[in-house]
């Protein structure tokens, strides 16, 4: 029998639990501000070999640690930045992922200079495949793979089929 899909998975839960509260509110949902896309990027590749559920309950505390994912701010973090957001135990201490983050937000704010936004980036870029967006991503972005591209947008809106047909959110 195969895993259920995050719909049905939401489905059972109750209206309290922070996966029902992510996937009604914001999951799928269009984002258009550039700092909560930074956000959505950062949050999807420090979930990558986690599970979901750790990466939600410490969202409050990524937020807190990058600077609430301001990405002027971000791009200015340095060595010491690093060092001290290695020794937060409230987020996941990767130094991978914390170097790619940083090194995101410098990367997007030259998309930013060259196309007046993020979005307008990605909405320049919005009828490709999954798999064209991939190579897109993986060209311009640390610690981005298929994956993580995948959930990245579908999550922000930005690539088909986030909820299943029958989700009650696609009513």
């Amino acid at each position: 029998m195969s895993k259920p899909s995050y719909c049905q998975y939401c489905r059972t839960l109750e209206s309290t639990n922070i996966h029902k509260i992510y996937h009604d509110t914001e999951y799928g949902k269009r984002v258009i501000c550039d700092n909560e896309l930074f956000e959505r990027l950062t949050l999807e590749i420090f979930q990558a070999g986690l599970s979901w559920d750790i990466i939600l309950k410490k969202r409050s505390h990524f937020q807190e640690a990058f600077s609430k994912f301001q990405i002027i701010q971000v791009a200015k973090f340095n060595q010491e930045h690093i060092e001290k957001l290695m020794l937060n135990k409230a987020i996941v201490r990767n130094r991978k992922k914390i170097e790619a983050t940083i090194y995101n937000a410098r990367k997007m704010m030259q998309l930013k200079s060259e196309n007046g936004s993020f979005y307008n980036w990605l909405e320049d870029n919005r009828l490709k495949t999954l798999s064209e967006w991939t190579i897109l991503l993986k060209k311009n972005f640390n610690f981005v793979g298929t994956e993580i591209a995948n959930e990245f947008l579908k999550g922000a809106n930005l690539l088909d089929g986030a909820h299943d047909e029958d989700c009650y959110l696609n009513n």
